[in-house]
Parts: C-alpha cells; structure tokens; sequence
C-alpha cells in the first residue's frame, strides 16, 4: 500500500493552510480589507467613474471604469482577489486612485464565484471580460492598442491564465492583445490548495489543476511580465512567482521579479492607491504612459 504524499513537499494540511491562509501574516485581517473599503469607497466618491457596466449575460460578468481625463489613453485592467470565492469589483476600486493621476484609465473586472461557478468557468469570464476591453475601450476614450492587465492573488491566477489565451483562435483578437502585465501574489500551480481549507468552497480536481494551472501551461508570449509579491508574506507566495517566472523566461519570453519590502499579502497593492509608488510606475512603465 502506498502512502499519501501532499503537493510541494508539504506534510499535511495544516501545513498548507499555514503557508497559504494569508491571514496567518497579519495580525488584523479585518482592519487590512477594511483599508480597502474606505480607499475604495473614496475611489469611487471623488473619481470620474462608470460602474457595472456588463460584458456578458450574467450580472457577475461586469466591470467599472475609471477613465482618465484625457482622451485615448492607455489602459490597466485589473482583476480581483478573494481565492476565486470571495470579493467584488467594487470593493478594489482603490486600484485607480494612483493610476488616474497619472493618465491611465483603470477597468476592475467582476466575476461569477466559487462554489455558484467552477473556476472553469471564471477564467472564461475574465478572458471574456477582456475581449470586452480590447473590443470597446475605445469607446470609453480608452487606446486599444495599450491594455495592459493586473490581479491580485487568485487575480493573478486569473492574469496568467488571461496571458495563455488562444486570443487569435478564440476571439479573433491579437495572439498577444496586451501590452504588459503585472501580477502581485498570484497563484500559478494549483495544487497544493486541492488540500487546503479552500477545497469545500473551490472544489478542485485533478483536471482543474491541471487545466488551470498557469505553470503548467505556458506558452510562446510577446507580453512582457511583471511578477512581485510582499516580503512579509508566507514563503509559498515567492514560490509561486518565482516557478511561474522561470518557466516563463525558459519558453522565451520576458519577465522580472519585483519583490516588495515590508509588504504583506494585502498591502502588497497599495501602491496602485499612490501615483508615486513602484507598482503605479510600474504600471506606467509597461503602457508606455
């Protein structure tokens, strides 16, 4: 009889939860998601905006749009966190409030939740709610031609697999419709958190990891890539980002690593609220701004 073996070397679920939970970080979860509750309800009270605007038949398939003052101006998409679960567009609006000032319009993406949808189906809706973008952007004096996209944690899960696309077979778009993305703490193999304390909510199985799994799937990109994460998270963040960045630059294509100091899983996006910050800057950077 052969014994058990969990994911990544670890031991037991325990273990897992421990480097994955990012609440075992921080020693106030509530007050770091209630940062981005007033930044964004500030986000939304005091910058141009337009809200819920649907890309697709359900009511989770919407998006906001903060554009900038200026017309045709290039374009950051963001895409939520919430370990594919939890969260709401609204609720990261305060990613536009350094990215406006500086000329850049910022879209923050909606999607249907586990267990309602499986994550098939989410990373369908977030490759659609990017076709919507690349396709009607302009018409909310949006450029097209510079979209660069972003996602926090299970956001940057769904960044990476946005990246993977088949945009030309599928949509009839640009192999590589963006111009850079920047993903902050993502997840890119799955499988450790098939044991995890997520598993009753996510539901994964062995052909969800292994459809759904960016590392596992990467291919030929022009899209350069940004990967970074907060030193004060749990090692298994860095990990993630650093598989994911090697196998990115070993099929050819182009990537960095932005580790940020004195960043926690959460904070590691403040710097979207502040124009001065590297991930604002960074964001400048990739759309040429």
């Amino acid at each position: 009889m052969t014994s058990f073996a969990f994911p990544h070397g670890f031991d037991s679920q325990a273990a897992i939860d421990a480097a994955y939970n990012p609440a075992f970080a921080v020693a106030d979860e509530e007050a770091e998601l209630a940062h981005f509750g007033a930044r964004s309800a500030e986000a939304r009270r005091t910058l141009p905006g337009r809200f819920d605007v649907p890309f697709g038949p359900t009511l989770a398939e919407s998006l906001d749009i903060f554009p900038a003052a200026q017309p045709n101006a290039p374009v950051f998409v963001f895409i939520h966190g919430g370990y594919w679960r939890a969260g709401l567009a609204s609720h990261f609006s305060s990613v536009a409030l350094g990215l406006q000032p500086l000329g850049i319009t910022t879209v923050v993406l909606n999607y249907a939740l586990c267990p309602q949808v499986r994550l098939d189906e989410i990373v369908r809706q977030v490759r659609a709610g990017l076709a919507w973008v690349l396709r009607h952007i302009g018409e909310q004096g949006g450029d097209p031609a510079r979209v660069a996209i972003g996602g926090h944690s299970a956001g940057g899960h769904l960044g990476a697999m946005a990246l993977l696309a088949d945009w030309a077979g599928d949509y009839g778009l640009p192999a590589d419709p963006f111009v850079g993305a920047l993903l902050v703490s993502g997840l890119y193999d799955l499988a450790p958190l098939r044991y995890s304390y997520l598993q009753p909510m996510i539901q994964l199985d062995e052909g969800l990891v292994q459809r759904q799994s960016p590392v596992r799937r990467v291919r030929a990109s022009a899209t350069p890539l940004v990967l970074t994460w907060g030193d004060r998270e749990q090692d298994a963040f860095a990990q993630q980002s650093q598989a994911f960045h090697a196998a990115w630059t070993q099929a050819g294509n182009r990537a960095e690593l932005m580790p940020q100091a004195g960043a926690n899983h959460y904070s590691a996006i403040h710097g979207f609220e502040h124009a001065d910050s590297a991930l604002a800057r960074t964001v400048q950077r990739l759309l040429k701004a």
